[in-house]
């Protein structure tokens, strides 16, 4: 039986080992790639330390990876698709005839791994101009903050916007916003280097949270239209609803585990505001990107920090972690 090299998380005993696999062999409807480059993602640090759990994974060990980008290795039988040795990435995840929403190495297997399985409508095929390591990281660290900048808080040119957290979801909701035409775009993060990163990328003003009612005040007397919260922290919830104005919607994407409070619900109501939950992304989104990078109207070519070899995943989400080197994205090559 063929082996693979694949990087296994045991959601139980909350640890990331590499380990050596079966290759999977694609089924009827489905497509094998051989992976050349896959996103490390924060979502995998918070599914291995027990923050978010699958709703729907058989067991309790996956093969971790949800940006993913290779080359197509095998069809299985009956299966229509781009042809072997197709340029492609893989869609973030699947939605089930059941209406269930699956992701990719969080409910089934993943792409940290020299090969992964995929239903074949979830292959995009990708431009020859576009590395691999780009379009692994389009599934949920770019297309995430787009499908809620564009689908849940509908952005219109001219709103004054804030971003709360500058990861690799939030460093990549200001480029999106100021090609959008969201006018002033404010960027919050406590780390400096984050902040002056969201300048060169496209912000009107950053601040340290400490700053932001200031900042907010100053830039948008009115109050915000739109604020997106990326770091998942109680603390910049409760900001970012404050600094909202008439019919301002508040967009929670990252993740935490917990709840928290509308300080005023007379305020709220009066100002007919809105909290609006936001989770990954739909494959028209990852789409509509490939689209944009494909006639030049984005540029990621800096959202790769730094690429590591496969074996190498436990220290590297370790780093992502500690966010060692202040990383828009790490990416693993198999």
């Amino acid at each position: 039986m063929a082996t693979m090299t694949a990087v296994r998380a045991d959601l139980q005993a909350h640890t990331v080992s590499v380990e050596e696999v079966p290759v999977p062999t694609p089924g009827p409807g489905e497509i094998r790639i051989a992976v050349k480059a896959a996103g490390v993602c924060l979502s995998d640090v918070h599914l291995v330390e027990g923050t978010i759990s699958p709703l729907f994974l058989d067991g309790h060990v996956v093969t971790l990876g949800h940006e993913v980008a290779g080359v197509v290795d095998a069809l299985g039988p009956d299966t229509h698709g781009p042809e072997v040795g197709s340029r492609v990435l893989l869609q973030g995840g699947h939605r089930t005839r059941e209406g269930r929403v699956l992701t990719r190495g969080v409910d089934y297997d993943g792409g940290y791994a020299d090969y992964a399985v995929a239903r074949a409508e979830t292959v995009v095929p990708i431009p020859d101009s576009l590395p691999f390591e780009q379009a692994a990281i389009i599934p949920d660290a770019i297309s995430t903050p787009w499908a809620a900048v564009r689908t849940t808080a509908h952005v219109h040119a001219g709103e004054a916007v804030g971003v709360w957290g500058l990861g690799g979801l939030g460093t990549h909701a200001v480029q999106l916003l100021r090609m959008s035409g969201a006018a002033p775009i404010i960027a919050v993060d406590p780390i400096e280097a984050a902040r002056d990163r969201a300048v060169a990328l496209g912000a009107d003003a950053v601040a340290s949270p400490d700053e932001a009612p200031e900042v907010i005040a100053r830039l948008a007397p009115a109050g915000l239209d739109a604020a997106f919260d990326f770091a998942g922290v109680g603390p910049v919830r409760t900001q970012a609803l404050r600094a909202l104005g008439v019919h301002g919607r508040l967009v929670v994407v990252g993740l935490a585990g917990k709840g928290f409070e509308i300080e005023s619900d007379t305020a709220f109501a009066c100002k007919g505001q809105a909290v609006l939950g936001h989770y990954g992304s739909e494959g028209k989104h990852v789409l509509e990107l490939v689209h944009l990078l494909e006639h030049q109207r984005l540029d990621f070519s800096t959202s790769v920090t730094q690429t590591f070899p496969l074996d190498q995943a436990p220290e590297v989400i370790d780093r992502l972690e500690r966010k060692e080197g202040n990383p828009i994205r790490f990416v693993l090559i198999p």
